[in-house]
């Protein structure tokens, strides 16, 4: 992948994080779920998500713009649900062009962080550069109990009980081997095993394609035995 640029300043992470609007709408868009019943998708979600994606482009060689592009994008891949959950990556997508371009990114980069942002959901979404792979894979790697926002266990819903159940998370990256693991501790006595494949099944299937685009294999761990 090449990328071309202007004489102008390149828009940073930082620059994103700092932006009022996107801090606006980050908070409303977390709210909003919130209301809704959803796990935690705020500054949390998106600040780890954001070095994740950032972390497994820098493990596997790329170049260090390339891996600020993934994570600002996965950064940003949450905000449209300030609009509704539906279709949110689309519409997050078109959010953040305005932003984007009043910020000054030249279009090379743009164009990847808004394909990464509409695409970072498993029902309609595809992977079709390392971008959008990477910001994938940090996205659907976030399981654990500190999303949880219901505060009575015994309310809990099936996400709720996954999520809980998650003590440990850790997506690892072995650039020799070209091999990403997400590897989980859970605790079966919260939830079983199989509940996770129950409602994260195509979030595998999403991050074993965007593996592929970043020419790697993916595999997942529980409690220390390789399922994938």
């Amino acid at each position: 992948m090449t990328l071309y640029y202007s004489n102008m300043a390149l828009v940073t992470l930082e620059d994103i994080k700092n932006n009022s609007q996107i801090r606006v709408y980050l908070d409303k868009a977390n709210e909003h779920l919130g209301k809704l019943g959803y796990t935690e998708h705020g500054y949390r979600h998106a600040n780890l998500t954001a070095s994740i994606a950032g972390n497994v482009m820098l493990r596997l060689g790329y170049p260090s713009r390339e891996a600020e592009l993934a994570a600002m994008a996965s950064f940003l891949h949450d905000i449209g649900n300030v609009l509704g959950r539906a279709n949110h990556g689309i519409s997050g997508a078109l959010l953040v062009k305005d932003i984007l371009q009043e910020l000054g990114m030249p279009p090379e980069e743009l164009v990847l962080i808004i394909g990464a942002i509409a695409n970072h959901e498993e029902e309609q979404g595809e992977p079709t550069d390392r971008v959008a792979a990477a910001a994938i894979l940090a996205d659907k790697s976030d399981v654990h109990r500190s999303r949880v926002r219901n505060p009575n266990p015994t309310t809990f819903d099936i996400h709720d009980r996954v999520n809980y159940a998650v003590e440990h998370s850790f997506l690892r990256v072995e650039e020799e081997r070209k091999a990403i693991t997400l590897e989980l501790s859970i605790d079966t006595q919260i939830s079983q095993i199989m509940e996770y494949f129950e409602i994260f099944l195509s979030r595998m299937v999403a991050c074993r394609r965007a593996a592929e685009v970043l020419g790697c294999t993916f595999g997942l761990k529980f409690n220390g035995v390789k399922l994938l």
